[in-house]
């Protein structure tokens, strides 16, 4: 049964609850971006009303009707799905920041764009971690030649890293992947690169999320919590 939207404002209070204390237990603040796919407008202002103000959106059709209904009025929308090369066009420039860069093409494309509109689209780089063939990122091993080809490619700005593990693997098996995650996002932080600057790291959902807090996540992204499981 879906939420109503007072269930929707307690919902998003609790999580909001639950972020703001697994960030002081982790000693690092931490950002909530509510995963609205497939929920109106009505249930994003129910979750902004609540205090949540960051919204990730993963599909472009949705974000380009909620953008036309003013449903992110006075927050921030990131574009959290993957994106296809032909949407680039309908998402750069209209997000504060896109999760899922996973290719020089893929960024290329971003930054061409973001030049012909005089901006700097910020991105992360989407990564593979479990290397899954049936998801989009980049191998772990090539994320770092990833991030360092991004120096030739004005237009956009690498603001850090974001992956989503395997699910159903336990909480150890996913410790590992958040780590492994952390400590790719520490060293290609070390490595200084142009249009580089790895202060985001995006892990972490509705079922694991404070773990990924602890593990060192500064950004988590969280939506059945809040809006409740997805009728598709």
């Amino acid at each position: 049964m879906d939420r109503s939207v007072l269930e929707i404002r307690e919902s998003a209070s609790r999580v909001l609850e639950r972020v703001e204390a697994a960030a002081q237990r982790a000693g690092h603040p931490v950002t909530l971006v509510a995963a609205s796919k497939m929920n109106g407008t009505d249930h994003v202002r129910a979750a902004f009303e609540a205090g949540v103000r960051v919204f990730g959106e993963n599909r472009v059709q949705e974000l380009e009707s909620k953008l036309r209904e003013d449903a992110y009025r006075g927050a921030s929308v990131h574009f959290i799905g993957h994106l296809q090369r032909n949407k680039v066009k309908n998402v750069t420039g209209r997000v504060d920041l896109i999760h899922s860069a996973d290719s020089p093409e893929l960024l290329r494309l971003i930054g061409k764009r973001a030049s012909e509109l005089g901006i700097r689209q910020d991105v992360l780089l989407e990564v593979n971690i479990g290397g899954e063939p049936s998801k989009s990122g980049a191998a772990p091993e090539a994320v770092e030649e990833l991030a360092a080809r991004c120096a030739g490619i004005p237009g956009v700005f690498v603001r850090g890293l974001m992956a989503i593990p395997p699910a159903g693997r336990g909480l150890e098996e996913t410790r590992r992947y958040f780590e492994q995650m952390r400590n790719l996002f520490i060293d290609i932080g070390g490595k200084k690169y142009d249009n580089v600057s790895m202060d985001i790291l995006s892990m972490g959902m509705s079922a694991d999320f404070e773990l990924a807090i602890a593990c060192g996540a500064n950004t988590v992204r969280v939506g059945s919590a809040i809006f409740g499981e997805r009728h598709y």
